[in-house]
Parts: C-alpha cells; structure tokens; sequence
C-alpha cells in the first residue's frame, strides 16, 4: 500500500509539475540560420507593486538579479566567461512588466546557458552588488536626473503629478525615501514573491531548438510558486482646468516643457490606429513633417523639437524608434516642447530685446494648445490624412528592424491581448477612414484640462507664473534680423497665439529638490 501511495503521489507531482510547466507561455520567432539567440525573460510586475514606503524596490531586484553573481559564478568568473562570446543581458523595468533580455551566439547557447540559468534561478544577492546599485540609483534621483537632462525631469515630474495617488505616480527607479529605506532582506524577499513562476512568460529569437525551450520552461517552473499579487490601475482622474507646476533651478538651460492629461484608449483597442494618424500629423516624434514641429521650430527656429505621444514613449531623447518592454494599462496624451529660451538668454544674445521679462515659453505652449484645439475644430484635411497613414504603414516595419524588437513587439502584443501587434496595427491603419480619424480626434483629444510641468532658471520663475495666472499677452521674441524675413502671415499668425487664453486654474513654484523624495 505504501508503495502505491508512493507512486500516486509520484504521479500528481508529476502532473502538478506539467501543469505549472505548461502555463508558463512562450512566445516563439524562429529565425533559421539566425547566428544569435535572443531570450527574454519577463514577470508580470513592474514598479506597481513596489510596497509603499520601498518605492524602487522591483526595479533595485531586478538590477541585482543581473548585475551580481550566481551560485556557481561570480560576477567577475560571468564577464570572464561571456566576454569572447560577445554576449550581453541586462534587465529592464517599468510599471506593470520587469523583462531581462539575454543575447548570445548560438554556437555558445551551451556555454551560455548555466549562466542565463543561474542569474534568473540562483542569484546571489551579494551585500557588496546591493549596495553599489543602491547608491547608484540615490545618485540618480538625488543629481543626475535633476541635473543632467531637464527633458527627461520634466517628463518624470510629470508623471509624478499627473498620477498621484496611484501605483504609478513614482518612478520606476523609486523615490529617495523609498530607496533609502530598502534593505538587502527586503529585496531578497520581493524576489520571491513578484519574480515567481506564476507571473513569468519567454520569449525567444533565432535558430533555437525546442529542447533548448524545454529546458528553459522547466528550470523556470522552480521559480518560487508564490502567487505574486499584482494592483490594478484604477482610472486615472482628469485634471480640473490646467494645473501648472514650475520647476526652478539654477541655471536650467531654457524651459523645458512636458504637458499630459489621461486617455482611456490602448493598443488594446482598433480605434487606436485611427488616433495615431492623428498624432503622428500632430506631433510624430522626432519627424520634421508634423505640425508641432513646423509650427514651433522650423517656423520661428524657437527649439530643437516639439512633438506628442498618445501612449509612453520611453527615453525619447535617444531613441528615434519606440521601444519594447513598457506596456502600459493607463495612458495619457501628452506634448513635449523641448527647451526654449528664457529671458536672460534671449537678452544677452539681442539687445533689441532687452526689455523683455520672459523667454518663449508662455508662447510655444500656447502655440502648442492652439494647434490641438484647431484640429478638434477642423479635422484633419483628407490629402494629409491619406499621406500621414500611408506614412505610418511604411515606418511602424521599422519598429521591427532587429529580432530583439520584433521578439519585443511580439511580447508586448500579449499584454495588449493581440498576437502581432504591428502586423495586426498595419490592417487596422489600412482600413481606417478619415470619418473615424476625425472622431477619434474629438473624442480623445482636448485643451481645457491637463497638468503641465516647466522647468526652466530662478531667474524666470516668478515672471513666467505671473505670466500665466494673469493670463497676459506673450509676446513673440524675434531677433530683428529674424523678424524682418518672416512672412506677414507669420507675425499675423503670431498676434492671434500671443493672447489665446488657456483655461489655467493653477501655477505652483516649487524648488528642483523636491520631486521624487517620497
């Protein structure tokens, strides 16, 4: 009897062991005589479940995962190992999904392996690799992200506003207090709870085997079977009116602008195609042809660029392409004027504006506004619509130039409950009219209320919020060289921006230390 019992219980383990086995999912693209495999790795996480009070920590487990040893390497035996194979990985976290991304040639995928196995299955936690990746990230909330790029404060700070209250209102990097308050232990025990084989899904690229798959599904079934507990984004509230923060600092480098306000439309819907050929029209990042971009810098040469976005557009100061691993459920719309010139600047180059008391940054925003609440009137004219979507036809392939990003898509896909994102994207854009464009625009887009966050020099602060509670005319700053070549219709154009009135029901002045402590 003992020994049926054994085999019974033999048996339902066994069963039990396929059963978590088969629900982990893969998402395959094989590509035959590919000589690099690509492996991604990713749990359903992200910086959402971050307990309050450890703001950072999933992120911080992540980084540690891939930036220490194993149980059978080092770190420093790992970069001995990989480095003649001219492999790379490196973890990647964002709200909702942390994905750590392997590549590595396939004539190595034996060496390799132990490796990528070890790192997800048995990482170290070293106290030494806690603390410098620890420090690391103080340094960028404390310095680098309030110094080094105001594009990108602005961005995060508005986040910061337009969310709180939600898991999403800090950054993924965490909080200063957050941070300073996550132990070694902590991160040990979030790894066993939210990096677990419950809430873990592969994908893989190149000329791989189904053994290697096989293999890769059953090692990752001895991932801890915690049932990791993940919030759900609750609806983001519009904001009332406009809200204006003002971030000063010292010598900021022009104004930085960054504007949001939440919309209830993902990839997961078909009506998304129709909103981007809107945008793209609008504001497609980085592309000369969008109306943002003519209007404020090639125009009136105000920036370097302007564009805008209907989902998160991940570090779009170096990248000219949208990239994989951050879907998120809760999107918003968003304008990016990048820096403009602030007072000072524009007198110490042009003493014929010397008595000016603000830069441009009152007037690119509302130029900016302006141009939003024109389309909501007029819709998008038909030539510009047939153009702008036979445009994205053709540029959203390039999203998939690399089997990273086309494994990238393929995984994102899946958290939007499509198959193939991008190929799925091109019938949708395809089939779109101008009639569901035009529907789009007024359903989804709007001026009357958003949050905006400026950074730019205590030397404008004061001025600039004056400025905007007042309502007053901004007038256009033109060099009188410059002013002298532009068209009449320009300057006319120019009298009708400088007094639009924006629906401002608030302007706050804060210091650049304060965001992102707690």
């Amino acid at each position: 009897m003992k020994t049926l019992n054994k085999i019974i219980l033999l048996l339902a383990g066994i069963i039990l062991s396929s059963t978590v086995y088969s629900q982990i999912n893969v998402v395959k693209l094989k590509k035959t005589g590919s000589p690099k495999i690509v492996v991604k790795v990713r749990f359903q996480n992200g910086s959402i479940v971050d307990p309050i009070g450890k703001e950072g920590i999933t992120d911080l487990t992540a980084s540690l995962m891939m930036e220490g040893g194993t149980s059978t390497f080092t770190k420093s035996e790992i970069n001995e190992m990989t480095y003649p194979m001219a492999a790379y990985y490196y973890s990647n976290t964002d709200k909702e999904v942390s994905t750590l991304t392997f590549a590595f040639p396939k004539d190595f995928v034996d060496e390799f392996y132990p490796v990528l196995k070890g790192l997800i299955l048995t990482p170290t936690f070293e106290e030494s690799d806690f603390n410098r990746v620890k420090s690391n990230t103080l340094n960028y909330l404390t310095q680098v992200i309030r110094a080094s790029s105001d594009e990108e404060f602005s961005k995060k700070a508005l986040e910061e506003m337009l969310f709180e209250g939600t898991p999403y209102s800090h950054m993924v990097v965490g909080t200063v207090e957050g941070v300073t308050s996550i132990s070694l232990d902590d991160v040990k025990e979030h790894y066993v709870n939210f990096f677990t084989k419950n809430n873990v899904s592969i994908g893989v690229s190149g000329d791989f085997s189904d053994e290697f798959v096989d293999n890769l599904k059953n090692d990752l079934s001895t991932l801890s079977s915690n049932e990791a507990v993940i919030p759900r984004m609750k609806a983001v509230e519009m904001p009332d009116g406009i809200n204006i923060k003002i971030i000063e600092k010292k010598e900021a480098l022009g104004s930085a602008i960054f504007t949001g306000y939440p919309i209830d439309i993902t990839r997961a819907d078909d009506d998304f195609a129709a909103l981007m050929i809107a945008n793209s029209w609008m504001g497609e990042h980085r592309k000369a042809y969008s109306r943002l971009y003519y209007k404020i810098r090639k125009i009136r040469s105000m920036n370097y660029g302007d564009y805008s976005y209907i989902e998160w557009y991940n570090n779009g100061g170096r990248n000219q392409l949208p990239t994989t691993g951050v879907p998120r459920s809760s999107n918003y719309f968003a304008i990016w004027i990048r820096p403009v010139q602030i007072a000072d600047q524009l007198k110490e180059q042009y003493p014929e504006l010397a008595d000016i008391t603000i830069g441009h940054a009152h007037f690119a925003l509302r130029m900016a506004i302006r141009e939003i609440d024109l389309l909501v009137e007029n819709g998008m004219d038909p030539d510009e619509f047939e153009k702008t979507k036979q445009f994205l036809r053709s540029y959203i392939k390039l999203y998939i130039q690399t089997p990273d990003k086309e494994l990238g898509f393929l995984m994102d896909s899946q958290f939007f409950g499509r198959e193939n994102y991008i190929a799925e994207l091109d019938k949708l854009l395809e089939n779109t009219t101008l009639d569901q464009v035009n529907e789009a625009i007024r359903k989804y887009f709007q001026t009357q209320n958003m949050d905006i966050v400026i950074i730019t020099d205590d030397s404008e602060s004061q001025a600039l919020a004056e400025s905007f509670r007042e309502n007053k005319t901004s007038e256009m700053s033109y060099a009188d060289q410059l002013k002298a070549e532009l068209p009449q219709d320009v300057l006319d154009e120019d009298k009708e921006v400088e007094s639009y009135q924006l629906n401002v029901k608030s302007v706050e002045i804060i210091s650049s230390d304060e965001p992102f402590i707690d």
